[in-house]
Order: structure tokens, then C-alpha cells, then sequence
């Protein structure tokens, strides 16, 4: 609606001070020619916007005007209230804080509107935790995170539990959290590179500052960096026979595989597909799960790691049961 974009073009100017044109239009998806639209309809409102010319201009609002309308319909109010994994507020220790926040939004909002912010908490809740993933260890989530607030340079050691632990210098410039897991992201010489938290063995904060890079953007960077972590995973493809009764649970997917093509069903019922995984060894497992439900097609090394394992399982239990009297 066109009441809520003037109303948030109005709290974008008043947080950032000024923001161009084209920069509103982008956070708002619209136009830049619907912007100018708007602004013209907050001035014939009374709204003080002011547009600077060239280079380094902008739309913004005079100094001494401010807005403590919020203007939230039922929507927004119940994002609030949903939108607040308890388990990475108290990773940052700001679960009480957190809690405090939304106790007094509680208190300020309309009757109708804390029944809706109450209704949200008790019909749906975000666990961030997969079921297979165990719980990091965060010691150093504190001293990051502080360096990260004063902008001050870290120097931290960093590796797996078995490795000795290099040395790095370097500014922190961001956490992320990835389902469960913590990511820092530092400058190492200036360029941003991802550590996961659990794996920093210590960190000191230094006395000297370093400025944030020029446009520096977290959550661009980190989708960017993901989507090249995710090119480089070695996928390992196979090409399957698989029985009506899989289906299901095939084309459900999972972690480490992905269906990249499925042929239609033959006479029989059964589906060629191939499928990518992580390796040769998951491969094997996961055919192995579906027993006779899964035939390997090819490559032949897959085909001869199932038939082995498989061998092998049938050996050990035609075995003498060594418990028997």
C-alpha cells in the first residue's frame, strides 16, 4: 500500500539521514520514478524532504524533524515476535535484553494488536538447530564480537581439534550465523575471509582501530562467499533405478544428495535418475539404506562398492552365532 512505502521512506530518512533516489527505490522495489512520486506527496503533506543536487546528494528530511509513529500492522507486529531464535540471543548474551525489548513493545501496543504479538509466540516457534548437528562451543563469541563493536583489530589463533593452531591478525568485520553456527568474517591483509567460531582456539583484542572497508555489505558478502563454497563441493554423480516405494523419500532430498535428473517411469513403475552426492563413500551408504529399493546403474565403482558392502553385511550374518549354547 501506498500509505506504508511514504511512511517507510519517512523512517529510512529519518535512521539514514539521506538516501538517494535509486537507493530507496531498491529497498522499497519500486521505482525510481514512483519514489519521486512519493516524495512529492510527503511535501504536499507537510513533511520537510529537501533533495541535494549532484555527487553525494540525496533525499532527506530537516534536522529538527522526527516521527515517533511506527505505523505496524498486524504483520510486522508478529514478525517481531517471532523473529528471535533464543538460541543465538543468548550465544550474544542479549537473551535477557531481548526479552526486556519485547516486554515493553508488549506494553505500548493496542489490546487487539498484543493478542496477535501473543497468538504468534505460541503457534510457531524456530528451532535453529538441525537434528544431526551438534552444539558448538562459543568461548570466543564474546571477545569477537566486542572487537567487532569498537572496530578494533584481533589477533586469534585458529584450527581443527587435532592441528596445531596458526596465528592470524586481522579486523573483524561480521558474525554470521548459519543454522547453529557461528561464522566470523575477517580481513586477513584486506581481504574478507570465513572462520567458524567453535575453531577459534583465542582471540585478543588490540589497541589499534581499522576502518571498515568503503561499502562493505555482510549479508552480500556471505551469500556471495556461500554461493562459491557451494560450487566447490566435490558432487559425485550416479545414475539409479529406483522402486516405487523410494520414490518418496528420494525426491524429499537431503543434506548430501540432490536429484539433478529424472527420467519418467518404465513399465515396471521403477524411475532412472541421477543423482549428485558428496562422495563415492556417502553414495554407498545411502544406496545401502534403501536395500533392493535402489539398483546402481553406474558408474561400475559404485556398483562394486554396494555389491562388496553388501557381501559382506550377508558374510557376517551367516556366521556361526558365537552367543549360541
Amino acid at each position: 500500500m501506498r500509505a506504508d512505502r511514504l511512511l517507510s521512506i519517512l523512517l529510512l530518512l529519518q535512521i539514514h539521514g539521506q538516501m538517494t533516489a535509486g537507493e530507496l527505490a531498491h529497498r522499497l522495489e519500486v521505482s525510481e520514478r514512483t519514489i519521486h512520486r512519493d516524495m512529492i506527496a510527503l511535501g504536499m503533506a507537510g513533511i520537510p524532504v529537501t533533495a541535494e543536487r549532484g555527487a553525494g546528494g540525496g533525499w532527506r528530511l530537516l534536522e529538527e524533524y522526527r516521527t515517533n509513529l511506527t505505523g505496524m500492522n498486524a504483520a510486522e507486529i508478529q514478525a517481531l515476535f517471532l523473529t528471535r531464535p533464543s538460541r543465538l540471543m543468548a550465544d550474544l548474551g542479549m537473551e535477557q535484553a531481548s526479552d526486556a525489548a519485547l516486554i515493553k513493545l508488549l506494553a505500548a501496543l493496542p489490546a487487539i494488536s498484543r493478542q496477535g504479538a501473543e497468538d504468534i509466540r505460541q503457534r510457531i516457534h524456530i528451532d535453529v538447530a538441525g537434528w544431526g548437528q551438534r552444539d558448538d562451543a562459543v568461548p570466543m563469541l564474546p571477545v569477537l564480537q566486542q572487537a567487532i563493536w569498537q572496530q578494533r583489530r584481533l589477533r586469534f589463533t585458529y584450527g581443527y581439534d587435532n592441528d596445531a593452531p596458526g596465528e592470524r591478525l586481522g579486523d573483524p568485520l561480521g558474525l554470521v550465523a548459519k543454522g547453529s553456527v557461528w561464522y566470523v568474517i575477517v580481513a586477513i591483509d584486506g581481504q574478507p575471509r570465513t572462520y567458524r567460531v567453535s575453531r577459534v582456539r583465542s582471540a585478543e583484542l588490540l589497541d589499534e582501530m581499522y576502518e571498515r572497508p568503503p561499502g562493505f555489505d555482510l549479508a552480500a558478502h556471505w551469500e556471495d562467499s556461500s554461493a562459491r563454497f557451494t560450487e566447490r563441493i566435490p558432487r559425485f554423480p550416479a545414475t539409479l533405478r529406483v522402486a516405487p516405494s523410494a520414490l518418496a523419500g528420494m525426491r524429499a532430498g537431503g543434506r548430501y544428495t540432490r536429484i539433478d535428473h529424472e527420467e519418467p517411469p518404465d513399465a515396471t513403475g521403477w524411475v532412472r535418475m541421477t543423482v549428485l552426492f558428496e562422495d563415492d563413500h556417502s553414495a554407498c551408504e545411502y544406496v545401502l539404506s534403501y536395500g533392493p529399493q535402489i539398483e546402481v546403474v553406474e558408474p561400475a565403482t559404485l556398483r562394486a562398492s554396494v555389491l562388496a558392502a553388501a557381501q559382506a553385511t550377508l558374510a557376517l550374518y551367516q556366521q556361526p552365532d558365537k552367543d549360541a549354547p
